[in-house]
This record gives structure tokens, sequence and C-alpha cells, in this order.
């Protein structure tokens, strides 16, 4: 049954999440199952209507028919009706396998309806739940393997039910009045051919545990094969850009060549499987046409009652393989459903109970703040404090590895901070009380590599809302140093940038992303070394145009560059997780440590350059003006 934890909904069976996912479309699919029976009845009554006529109509025997169907009979004329005018047995035949084709595209549409339903509910229900997970979910679990659960999982499932599951109620249906009307012929027959019937749910239960222990194996596999798919066409051109087109190439292969030989293990089981079935259909096929024709020489059945028990009996051989395939079938769909519980089930993001909306437009403190990823490399920060005052700059500079971004997502709450790892406020308000959409709505971050969707530009800028006008796109864009560039481009702000904007320079991309922040005028600002692509020149033009246009957001600058900082009302310098220096420009340089050190090595660089460009020193001295 579906229960709930910590608010939020609990499936702790299998059966519990299809019965979820089954809302909406459960109703279709009893309907689709009454016609399924409808279907199967109809299958039943041929066969009597031709040992009938075989019987009665040809050989003057007794017609063997239910009271109310010979009393009826009689009234019109019998079976000498019958016998002068054949048609009406034809006319009988043809109106049942009518009605049954008018029930079987019934069953066979609502089935279809009922499905789609069905797979349409799982998918909304894994997107929607994907959405809000958190941040560090997403960091251990693999694109490839959850794209490869939403849709070969989910796809695994739908057959299951769609298919198997709902068939069940028709093999049950028919081998219920298969036996049924089998025993009224010969019970004896009847007892050879349902003794096959045990012995096909026995193999199909040793079949399902070794099927579902490989099944599990090969949906893992595959979704490392996803993964590693997704992450080469993603990365193209770093593949193209470092020659590594071989590498990846052996490497998909290798993985690949792992699966299919996993797979074809698991084609032998089933193939076992299937072949297991073939001889016990054949053997009892055999076993049942013997008898019959033993027992029709014998006088014990009629030719007609051998024919309708031949007739049952294939009908019956059908089911009985269907319900062996539904029982191996179940190992499979029970491995995929596990695999969507595990999504379905993960601990969503939550916000506090009376989560607060307050001013943003407040001072931000960070106070004994300590991190760790849980990965074994420590702590990324450790006992960080520091104020940033409302409406000021804050730069903060840092090697790899120094925790300054780590800072950010902990501004964001993208990582929630536990008990005694210190506390984030922006004003009076730390920040585990405060609305988690509010505080990443007044929060902009620009990353130092932006995703862009395969949309145009200007769809890319207003990703966050319809409502943005072309002058807001423009305006944006002028302050991001992207105007010029765009108004160049052919298609102007409707270029498509292609998957992950693909098609555009580092530098645009990261300009775009620029763009995409600065339309939403958030009181907030966060640069994450989100100027590292561009040439110092556009740097120095883009730092300029933000002064002017942030106005009195709090804006914070991560940079290696320390051009892209230096006139930051305070600048802090971090080194494993901690907070080394901190103070303005000319405290730093006063100080002679490290920011000194890194000061001096970039301006060397960049007079090294500057002799070889003279046009360089003069951008230099005018961006440090």
């Amino acid at each position: 049954m579906k229960n709930t934890r910590e608010g939020q909904p609990y499936f702790d069976t299998p059966v519990s999440l299809i019965r979820y996912f089954l809302q909406g479309s459960i109703g279709v699919f009893v309907l689709s199952m009454l016609f399924a029976s409808a279907v199967s009845f109809l299958d039943m009554v041929l066969p009597r209507i031709i040992s009938f006529t075989v019987d009665s109509v040809i050989a003057d025997q007794a017609p063997d028919l239910p009271a109310f169907i010979v009393v009826r009979l009689d009234a019109v004329g019998g079976v000498e009706l019958l016998r002068s005018h054949p048609i009406l047995i034809a006319a009988a035949v043809i109106t049942v396998a009518l009605t049954g084709a008018l029930f079987r595209y019934l069953f066979r549409y609502l089935n279809e309806v009922a499905a789609e339903r069905f797979v349409k509910r799982m998918r909304d229900s894994l997107y929607g739940k994907i959405q809000k997970l958190p941040y560090a979910w997403h960091g251990q679990n693999s694109t490839g393997d959850i794209i490869q659960r939403c849709t070969s999982d989910v796809e695994t499932i739908k057959v299951f039910v769609s298919e198997q599951l709902t068939a069940l109620v028709r093999v049950i249906v028919l081998i219920v009045l298969a036996i049924r009307f089998m025993a009224g012929i010969s019970g004896t027959m009847t007892a050879v051919a349902s003794l096959f019937i045990p012995i096909v749910i026995g193999y199909s239960l040793f079949f399902y545990a070794k099927i579902g222990d490989a099944f599990e194996k090969a949906d893992t596999e595959e979704g490392r094969l996803s993964a590693i798919a997704q992450e080469n066409l993603t990365g193209v051109r770093v593949v193209r850009a470092f020659g590594r087109e071989r590498y990846e190439r052996e490497r998909f292969e290798k993985q690949n060549d792992y699966y299919t030989g996993f797979w074809i293990r698991l084609m032998r089981i089933l193939s076992l499987n299937w072949v297991t079935g073939d001889v016990m259909t054949g053997l009892q096929y055999l076993l049942v046409n013997i008898m019959g024709a033993v027992f029709c020489v014998n006088g014990t059945i009629t030719a007609g009652e051998f024919i309708a028990f031949v007739s049952y009996n294939s009908l019956l051989i059908w089911p009985v393989r269907s319900l062996g395939r539904v029982i191996s079938e179940m190992s499979k769909a029970g491995i995929s459903l596990d695999r969507l519980r595990y999504i379905m089930n993960a601990e969503e993001e939550k916000n506090p109970v009376d989560a607060l909306r307050p001013p943003m437009d407040r001072e931000i403190r960070f106070e004994h703040v300590s991190f760790s990823y849980g990965d074994g490399t420590g702590e990324a920060v450790s006992d960080v404090s520091f104020t940033v005052p409302a409406g000021t700059t804050l730069g903060v500079l840092g090697g790899t590895g120094s925790g300054k971004s780590t800072l950010m997502y902990l501004l964001e709450r993208l990582y929630p901070l536990a008990e005694g790892q210190g506390r984030i406020l922006i004003g009076d308000t730390d920040i585990s009380q405060i609305d988690k959409e509010w505080l990443r709505a007044q929060i902009g971050m620009v990353l130092q590599e932006p995703y862009l969707f395969s949309r145009s530009i200007a769809e890319n800028i207003a990703i966050t809302s319809g409502n943005y006008k072309e002058k807001d796109i423009r305006r944006a864009s002028r302050t991001a140093d992207l105007l010029d560039t765009v108004d160049r481009f052919p298609a102007g702000f409707d270029t498509f940038v292609g998957e992950r904007g693909v098609t555009l320079s580092g530098g645009q991309k990261q300009r775009t992303a620029i763009a995409q922040m600065l339309i939403r005028q958030c009181p907030i600002m966060i640069f994450d070394d989100s100027l590292s692509a561009v040439d110092a020149e556009t740097d120095a033009r883009i730092r300029a145009a933000l002064r002017k246009e942030t106005g009195d957001a709090t804006v914070i600058l991560i940079a290696h560059r320390i051009t892209t900082i230096m006139h930051a009302d305070q600048i802090l310098v971090m080194d494993k997780g901690r907070i080394r220096e901190r103070g303005t420009h000319e405290e730093l340089l006063a100080m002679n440590g490290t920011y000194r050190k890194i000061y001096d090595l970039q301006m060397a660089g960049s007079e090294a350059f500057a002799a070889e460009d003279p046009q360089e020193e003069e951008r230099r001295e005018a961006d440090e003006q």
C-alpha cells in the first residue's frame, strides 16, 4: 500500500506503485478485460456449434445442448429446420465470429487507451518527482541511468500491465471455460490435458528467479551504456578537439560488448524457458490427439465431440503458455518497478513549516559554516564566517577546490546545512527558514559552465518567464556585452543555439547566461567565474556595465582573474576551504600575502603579453582605472 514518509508518498511494494500509476486508467482497463472475457466465451461457442452440426445435424444424434437452447430450437422447427436450411448454421457461425471480432476490437482499443493513460501518468509522475529531488541526488545518479529508468523501465512496465497482466484475466477465463466444456465431453481426456497446467506453472516459477536476477543486471548495464552515450554526445566538441574519438569508441564498444554478451547469456535462459514450453505443449497436444482418436474409435466419444475437444485443447494451449509467459515477465516487471520505486521513494527537497518570504535586499552573513560533500574528500569549507553588506560587491578568489563555489551552493540551499554546521542568514532570517522557491527566485547565479537549452537566444535569455519584452532582452544583452554580437547574426535573437548552446563560443554562452540572469533583476547576483571565457577587454566592459546596471543589488564575484574582482568592496581569498585573507584590493596588496603573489604573477603575464601586443598595456591600464 501507499504510505507517507515525512509528508511525501512512499511505496513499500511494487503493487502499491502500480496502483498509484493506474489511477485514471484502471476503469478503462477493467472494461477492456470484460470485453476480453466475452471474446474468450465466444471462442468456446464456435467449437460447440461445429460439434452440434457434425453429431446432430449431419449424424442425426440427439442434440447435446443446454435445455433452454433445445426448447427454443424445437419451437422454431428443431434440427430438421437446420438440416434443410444449413445457411442458418453458417449465419450463426458468422454472427458469433463478427461479434467476437467487434469485442476483440473494443478490447484492443480500450486496452491501448488505458495503456497510454497509464504510461502518461508514469512519465508525469517520474518527471515531476525528479524536479523535486535535491541537487545532491542528481550528483549521485548519472543522467544516462535516470533516462534509462524513465524510458526502458517504463516501457517494460507498460507492456507487462497492458499485455501480460490484462491478458491474464482472459487466460484465466479461457482456462476455466475450456476445462468446463472439455469436461462435458471427456473427464479422462480433460484430466490429461489439465495435468500440464501445474507443470507449466512450476517450470515458469523456476525460471522466474533466474530471469529476475539476470534482468536486473542487464538493466544496470544498459543504464551504464546510456550514460556513456549521453556523455559522449553532449561532450562531442571536447572529444573532437582532443582527438579522443578512438578512445571514446573503444570505451563504448567495450561496454556494449559486455552488455551484448550479458543479454546473449540471458537469451539462453529465456530460450530454454520457451523451448521447455514448446516441448510441454507438443506433449500435451500429442497425448490429447492419441487419446481422442482411440476414444473416438471405441465409441467413447463421437466424431463431433472429438473435433470439439481438439479445438478446446488448442484454445487451452495458448492460455496455459501465456500463463507461463506472464509469470516469467513478472520478474522483469518487478525489477523495473523496483528501479522506479527508487526514484519515487527518494526524499524530496522540503520547505520548512511556515516557510518565510522575507525581503532579500539585506546583508548576507555566514556564521561558522562548515560543509562536507560526504565523498571522503574532507570538508569543502571549514569554519567560514563573513558578512556582505546589502548593496555591496564581494569578490572571492581561490584556486580549484578552495571551496569558493561551495559557498554559493550553500547560499542557494542547493546543499542544506545540517545541525552544527553553522548558519547562513539574509538579514536576520536563517535561509533554512526561507521558502526555497522564493530564495532561488531572488538569487541570480551565473555558472562558469552555463547550460543553454535547444532554443533561440531570446528564449534562453527570457527562459525564466515568457513575459519579458524585446526591450528587456536587449537591455540585459547590452549589459552582458552580447548585443553587438547577436545583431551580427543573420537571425539575430532568433538564432537557434543548438543542444547545450553548442553553436556558440564559450564566451558567447557565458554572456548569454549573464543576460539571462540580469533580466530577472534579482536583489542578489552571483557570478561564479562566469567571465573566464571572455578576453580581458570584454571582461572590463562587462564589469563596467555591471557596476551601472546592478544598482542596489548585492553582487558576489567569484573569479581566478584578479582584474575581475579588484574593484569589489571586499575580497576573500580562499584556500582549502578556509578564508586566508580578506580586505579591499589595496589592503590585500599591502599584506604581501597570497593575494599579492597572485596579483604579481597575473600582472607579469599581462605585461609579457603586452610586450607582443602594445594595445594590451593600454587596455590593462584602462582596466585598473
